[in-house]
């Protein structure tokens, strides 16, 4: 946090970060409940109703009960400072000190935290100020602003549409080693050449390098846009 910042327990943050993370996920609505937190961050639907109603008393959510909650602008602040620390180190790790991509999101998870914000700058600048993580997630700027993208789902697009890879969830370790075994990065073209009826799996063409059948729940956690859409 900033030098001028009130002093934030991790566990505020790490509660601010995910629910920045639910509210602004793909097909969110802008609001999130308790049972979707707590299973999210796999606790106890008590603990988190809890947290939220501290969060709450903090200023940091607007709590209604029964109808869910939101990050007020000083909880998406805090939020947002977190997740720029995070996916800056999923980005140094990688590129920088050679862990793959299922392994930085965990490594990031400890040490997000406790980096000075002169160690933050350090590697945004030693790694040319990037503007994604690993898996293609935006990483917000020094002020807070974060550059969203417009994209679907693989599982969505239809026979014979090529579409470039943005992001891909990085919930699963083992998904993602699988998407890497079969090059589905951010930036990898991806061409829909069969779609199997009764929601079978898709035959695709990656980067033109062959042909993979692809189920449709790997599909569904890869977001893409068209080819001639800004990244």
């Amino acid at each position: 946090m900033s030098k001028d910042a009130p002093a934030i327990s991790h566990a505020v943050q790490d509660y601010l970060k995910a629910i920045y993370k639910l509210q602004n996920g793909h097909e969110a609505d802008g609001s999130v409940n308790t049972k979707v937190l707590s299973d999210h961050l796999d606790v106890a639907a008590a603990s988190a109703t809890n947290m939220v109603k501290k969060l709450a008393e903090m200023k940091l959510v607007a709590y209604t009960p029964y109808k869910g909650f939101a990050l007020t602008l000083s909880g998406e602040k805090i939020a947002l400072e977190v997740i720029r620390h995070h996916r800056l180190l999923e980005r140094y790790l990688a590129d920088s000190l050679g862990y793959s991509w299922d392994e930085v999101d965990a490594e990031a998870d400890r040490l997000e935290h406790v980096i000075s914000e002169e160690f933050e700058d350090r590697i945004d600048a030693a790694l040319g100020f990037p503007k994604t993580d690993p898996h293609g997630d935006p990483i917000p700027a020094k002020d807070g602003s974060i550059q969203k993208q417009d994209t679907r789902r693989l599982s969505d697009i239809e026979m014979g549409e090529t579409v470039v890879i943005r992001q891909v969830s990085d919930e699963s370790s083992e998904m993602l080693r699988y998407m890497d075994d079969l090059g589905l990065r951010p930036s990898a073209t991806v061409l829909v050449k069969d779609r199997a009826p009764f929601n079978g799996p898709m035959l695709v063409s990656i980067d033109d390098s062959g042909e993979h059948s692809l189920g449709l729940e790997v599909a569904g956690n890869i977001f893409v846009s068209a080819m001639d859409e800004a990244a």
